[in-house]
């Protein structure tokens, strides 16, 4: 910003938008500011870089007393403003989120019916699909723990300790304290967090394990290989049973938002009972899929899954190894982007994965979520 100022009269007079809105955008969470402006991506324009070299020149950062003590590092983290009649200093860097992600689900949903147990350090509730554990860059109003907070007339804000997948329903434990939070996070670590899924499949899955390796990008689609490569990260899971069910009809799918990303036929599905033994984001979503049986619904995975049985040469990897013209011709990088654009979007609301049963302590602390969508009337 080039001059000091209340930050939502900046925001609005820079971006010509009302003020309530900008407020709002505020309560979200929407809002970042960091005192020395990061260093800008390459897809920055020549006029921006032109603006970056003149607020962080060492002339202009020595007349700021408020970098005083601090590095230009140390200057440049950002950080969520969270009161509209905060003032910003010139010279320092707004980040504005204009169109947060929102969940309209939250407000659907009776909350109190989802609360599975409460304890003095933690509550264990069934989480809805649609709807975000604990919130987004851009949105930490309309999340579960929000919402569970206000549900349950709790004085603190309850705290995330693992996350599900918006378009997952299931078993989430929040924490009431920071002790417990720490303690959970701990237990996860050392592998003491017991977590069984409900994966509704296309295609039968034999029980055993199945091993991948993930690609170190987080970003989706998450990118697996059977082959171990450097630095890609183990990913492995436990398929204990799996059974043929109806395959939800037309209603339940729409009630549910379920994308119809072509596959056919559509007359059974199957039921799989999954033990989660490494926790990466969409690990059971891309695993499954891998083995040509993604899971209902999963607008991502499936149509890279169908693109794989109709055109095979587009897939970067054998099941044992790279694919050997990727090896000679150094293209591996290039074959993955070619294959990441075989993917699709986001799901609209719903997939079909469940976080059924949560445990630890040996068992003392265990849970189960209620039936999945697909089972429901």
């Amino acid at each position: 910003m080039e001059e000091t100022g209340n930050v939502v009269d900046l925001i609005c007079q820079a971006l010509n938008l009302p003020h309530l809105y900008v407020a709002d955008l505020i309560h979200f969470g929407a809002v970042y500011c960091a005192l020395v402006c990061p260093t800008p991506p390459p897809t920055a324009t020549a006029e921006q870089v032109k603006i970056f070299k003149k607020v962080t020149a060492p002339a202009a950062l020595k007349k700021r007393a408020s970098l005083k003590g601090k590095t230009v590092r140390e200057a440049q983290k950002t950080f969520r403003i969270t009161n509209a009649s905060e003032y910003v200093e010139a010279g320092s860097y707004l980040r504005v989120h204009v169109h947060p992600k929102r969940f309209p689900r939250c407000y659907e949903v009776d909350w109190l019916s989802r609360v599975i147990a409460e304890t003095e350090s933690y509550v264990v509730l069934d989480k809805p699909v649609g709807t975000s554990v604990g919130g987004t860059v851009d949105n930490i109003q309309e999340s579960c723990a929000t919402f569970a907070t206000h549900a349950l007339g709790l004085n603190s804000a309850l705290r995330t300790t693992h996350q599900l997948d918006n378009c997952t329903e299931g078993c989430v434990v929040l924490s009431k304290t920071m002790e417990f939070c720490s303690e959970f996070h701990s237990k996860l670590r050392e592998k003491q967090v017991k977590k069984l899924y409900l994966a509704l499949t296309t295609a039968p899955v034999p029980p055993g394990k199945i091993t991948h390796y993930m690609r170190p990008v987080n970003a989706a689609p998450r990118i697996i290989s059977r082959a171990l490569s450097e630095k890609w990260q183990l990913c492995e899971l436990e398929v204990l049973e799996c059974k043929e069910v109806p395959w939800p009809d037309a209603a339940v799918e729409a009630k549910n938002c379920i994308k119809d990303c072509g596959w056919s036929p559509k007359e059974v599905a199957y039921e799989c009972k999954v033990k989660l033994l490494t926790g990466r984001t969409h690990q059971i979503r891309a695993q499954l899929a891998d083995y040509g049986a993604p899971i209902i619904g999963d607008s991502i995975y499936m149509p890279a899954a169908i693109k794989r049985m109709t055109s095979p040469h587009l897939f970067p990897f054998t099941e044992g190894d790279i694919k050997k013209e990727t090896i000679i011709d150094g293209s591996l990088n290039a074959a993955i982007d070619q294959w990441i654009l075989q993917h699709g979007k986001e799901p609209d609301l719903a997939i079909g994965l469940q976080a059924c049963q949560i445990s630890w302590n040996e068992g003392e602390c265990n849970y189960k979520s209620g039936p999945p969508w697909w089972r429901l009337d």
